[in-house]
């Protein structure tokens, strides 16, 4: 059995997949590369084939009519044969030299027989024009090198929470759950990350700087002018974060603690992006996506919109508008995010 499956989702990624796959290709036979064309027209699937034929016990090269980035992962778990599982987007790559660590301490897991359903590492923001990267690290609220349970981590920053591109998840943990990403809809990540969360006992935390996030092309689907575009996916991946796991039904307070803070981040981004539109229309969804929120659960409502984070993104008037995006600008300088 494979140590790792990864998949790469690709939608017309020609000019850009190749240094992806480069960078996974020296995992060698402890991994699997499973290449999901998602229905793209360009060359993305010439090449994906042509990997295929090169390295037959690595690459995988699957075809798919457009379903959209979930689909895509959907298809990766469902053909996953490896032990770990590991979605990496085809504009990103990963450190050769921490991607071999991660292999190593996976193969130690299997050879000792420790049971982790979760792997968490850094990633670097790697942002176009950039001077200084920032590396989204967890040194200081998880235990190093050691298999550690949610009663062992300490509190998360506010402007730190786990990321697609930190998270290595089980395989069949995620088949387990029933994860199942909806199809044609954008900024899913946050579903793949969040909703197996519930089911994740054990956990371990290699302090290397494996994933390398790209971000600053004008047509990503995290450009924020694009994010505003798509406002309304954003909102929809919101509720269904808030719908598809009660957590009141979590017994671990650290887990719920954690998972009530990552929802308060994905809801502030939302609102953030809401007021930055600065249309009427986008100012009466914020304030609908409250009320959903409240509505639903008065808790969670009082969490989110009572905490610092809340009272930043409700302050009255324009001119509390322009507060709460001011803050914003300075938090994009800090976390080094689109």
């Amino acid at each position: 059995m494979k140590l790792l499956s990864v998949v790469i989702p690709c939608y017309n990624s020609q000019d850009y997949m190749r240094n992806c796959i480069e960078s996974l290709l020296p995992g060698a036979e402890d991994v699997e590369l499973i290449i999901v064309n998602d229905g793209s027209y360009d060359k993305t699937a010439e090449i994906a084939d042509n990997y295929a034929r090169r390295y037959p016990t690595i690459v995988k090269a699957i075809h798919q009519t457009n379903g959209g980035h979930g689909e895509a992962v959907n298809t990766g778990i469902k053909n996953a044969t490896g032990m770990y599982f590991k979605v990496v987007d085809s504009d990103d790559w990963v450190d050769i030299r921490a991607y071999l660590e991660v292999l190593k301490t996976l193969g130690e897991f299997v050879e000792e027989n420790k049971s982790v359903d979760m792997m968490i590492s850094n990633f670097v923001y790697e942002k176009e024009g950039a001077k200084y990267k920032k590396v989204m690290k967890y040194d200081d609220v998880l235990p190093e090198d050691v298999v550690f349970t949610w009663d062992d981590i300490n509190d998360f920053r506010k402007g730190q929470y786990l990321m697609m591109h930190s998270i290595i998840y089980r395989t069949q943990l995620l088949k387990d759950s029933g994860l199942e990403l909806p199809k044609h809809t954008f900024y899913v990540d946050n579903l793949y990350v969040y909703l197996p969360l519930a089911h994740v006992e054990k956990i371990y935390y290699l302090n290397v700087d494996f994933y390398r996030y790209f971000i600053g092309r004008e047509d990503q689907s995290v450009n924020e002018s694009v994010m505003i575009r798509r406002i309304d996916q954003q909102i929809k991946v919101n509720k269904l974060m808030i719908e598809q796991v009660d957590l009141k039904a979590i017994k671990n307070s650290k887990l719920q603690q954690y998972m009530m803070h990552q929802l308060e981040i994905v809801t502030v981004i939302s609102s953030i992006l809401l007021i930055r539109s600065g249309t009427r229309e986008n100012l009466k969804k914020k304030k609908e996506l409250m009320k959903y929120i409240k509505e639903r659960d008065e808790v969670l409502y009082h969490n989110i919109r009572y905490g610092w984070m809340g009272h930043l993104i409700n302050l009255p008037g324009r001119f509390g508008r322009s507060i709460s995006v001011g803050a914003y600008k300075v938090s994009q300088k800090l976390v080094g995010f689109n």
